[in-house]
């Protein structure tokens, strides 16, 4: 353990399971508190025991579409710990469809989630962190965002803008001590990703240099980087996560 974290606060949304959980785990073991906000409260309060429970992990839940939740879960963070360092916006939805068959609705909840939800962690998290002129948020995009995937008009469009979302606050953050910065993971191993069917896994590990799928905590070590002062001087960037697909 080396302590990257030490003595700072990290909320991460989605931070129940999968990626979010990883990030959380890490960021625990390297000196940080953490407060998971996730939809599913009961999971969430199941993470934050594994984590170590009230002393080093709390739980909200938190709807991140709305304001409200997002003050909620940051406020926790600030009640139980006493500062916000690291905000972690992480959590995402999938309803893939074609554009043909795509509803209104399946494309506004992703949009929703993704985008808004990202954006209100972001300002959320700025509007305190900038009263102590330090801060670091990491913003979890994909590589659909990148290069646009069949059956994902809603999501790679959602991912695309967390991109742009991400540089535009930090050129707005910067001169507050506010870094931002961005993660596109590719194909990560996840209960979402292995729930595919056999051959659309199959397609995607042909286009993967480096013949693997990723695993969470291998998108979670770039987390921490971003998250830590080992990233000082980066703010606006983008991180591929892939095993160099697409790049």
């Amino acid at each position: 353990m080396t302590d990257l974290l030490a003595g700072r606060t990290a909320v991460v949304t989605g931070g129940a399971q999968g990626i979010g959980f990883a990030i959380a785990e890490l960021f625990v073991k390297e000196g940080a508190r953490v407060v998971l906000g996730d939809l599913n409260l009961e999971a969430a309060d199941a993470a934050a025991r594994e984590l170590g429970g009230a002393e080093t992990a709390r739980a909200a839940r938190c709807d991140v579409t709305s304001a409200a939740d997002v003050d909620a879960l940051i406020e926790t963070a600030l009640e139980a710990f006493g500062s916000l360092d690291v905000m972690v916006n992480n959590a995402g939805i999938t309803r893939d469809s074609t554009m043909r068959t795509m509803t209104e609705e399946q494309f506004d909840q992703v949009i929703d989630v993704h985008l808004k939800g990202t954006w209100n962690g972001t300002r959320k998290a700025a509007a305190v962190m900038r009263e102590h002129k330090r801060g670091a948020i990491v913003n979890i995009s994909s590589v659909s965002g990148k290069v646009g995937m069949v059956g994902q008009t809603n999501y790679s469009a959602a991912k695309a803008g967390v991109v742009g979302l991400s540089k535009a606050a930090a050129k707005e953050m910067a001169h507050h001590g506010v870094r931002v910065n961005a993660i596109q993971p590719g194909l990560i191993r996840s209960a979402m990703t292995e729930a595919m069917p056999r051959k659309a896994w199959d397609q995607k590990m042909a286009e993967i240099p480096m013949g693997r799928a990723g695993e969470p905590d291998e998108v979670a070590t770039v987390a921490l980087f971003l998250a830590s002062d080992l990233s000082s001087y980066m703010t606006g960037t983008v991180l591929e996560v892939t095993g160099g697909r697409f790049m």
